[in-house]
């Protein structure tokens, strides 16, 4: 079984800046995660990263691995299946290749997944004209029409958002209630540029070469639209630790100390899976997120 002092499990934005802090700590450390991309990879374009004026999500991560190879890691394509805790301070690793670790220290850093319409077209233009992430991808928009699918308070509070920039905005809720907070809901519904759609669902996304020309309806209609935003929520992928019961918040997202540790002694969590960043999920938070739990690995290790 191979042997580390810190595992770093996932492939999104918290990952690499973990890995890059760890190393200049001169921690023994890996990571273990599939193709980088994670959440970031839903965004056609960034222009909300410090540094970046506008940069393919692929460019913004390869500078990000670029950066964390030059000090120094290990680095593992596969998928990991499972973390158990053995004894007091060492944790088993197990992946989809059937191969075993053992680290000191974990930090999960998987992410979660956008929920999908499952719609025809959607996949189509996946991370172009169909995007999960308004203040990523709403500037990219201006002066056009767009869909916001989805009842919730951040299907709301992003079409707000998107008001601001685009020329009109088509919130289509899937039955006759919108679960947002009333104050949202007010706010939408008093700006000239925002239009709910009632029990209303998406039964394919069109388009072409020129992008997505408009959605379909369940009614038989095809509203025309120059992009779609899906707000319908996200799922934080943390299953691979349940084994050890870590304490998790309603929307499953996982608990953590100002330190980035999780109720796990030596689990420490990052980016979109922990509560100090499922209110706000963006890179940078993601990104400082890491660096803070490798910093607070690093006190571990030399209390050890």
């Amino acid at each position: 079984m191979n042997q580390f002092d810190l595992i770093i499990i996932g492939a999104g934005s918290a990952w690499l800046p973990a890995w890059m802090y760890a190393s200049r700590y001169k921690i023994s450390n890996a990571i273990i995660g599939e193709l980088p991309g994670g959440a970031l990879a839903t965004s056609h374009c960034v222009e909300n990263y410090p540094g970046t004026l506008s940069a393919p999500w692929a460019e913004i991560m390869e500078n990000f691995q670029k950066h964390a190879e030059a000090a120094g890691s290990t680095i593992i394509q596969d998928r990991v299946e499972e973390v158990s805790k053995v004894g007091e301070d060492n944790f088993e690793i197990k992946t989809q290749k059937g191969d075993s670790y053992s680290a000191k220290r974990v930090i999960l850093a998987t992410g979660n997944e956008y929920k999908k319409l499952g719609a025809p077209g959607e996949m189509e233009f996946y991370g172009q004209w169909v995007s999960y992430c308004a203040t990523c991808d709403g500037n990219f928009y201006k002066n056009l029409t767009v869909a916001v699918v989805g009842a919730g308070n951040t299907a709301i509070t992003e079409a707000l958002y998107l008001s601001e920039i685009c020329k009109h905005v088509h919130i289509l809720v899937r039955s006759d209630r919108i679960r947002a907070e009333d104050i949202w809901v007010e706010k939408a519904k008093a700006r000239e540029n925002i239009t709910f759609h009632m029990n209303t669902t998406v039964e394919s996304v069109e388009g072409g070469m020129m992008g997505v020309t408009g959605v379909k309806l369940n009614n038989g209609e095809t509203l025309p639209l120059d992009g779609v935003f899906v707000a319908i929520g996200s799922t934080p992928f943390t299953k691979i630790v349940d084994s050890m019961s870590p304490e998790k918040d309603a929307e499953w997202c996982l608990i953590v100390d100002k330190r980035q540790e999780t109720t796990v002694k030596g689990l420490y969590a990052a980016g979109d899976v922990t509560t100090n960043s499922n209110k706000f999920r963006q890179t940078i938070m993601s990104a400082a997120e890491g660096c803070l739990a490798a910093n607070s690995v690093h006190e571990d290790m030399l209390r050890l």
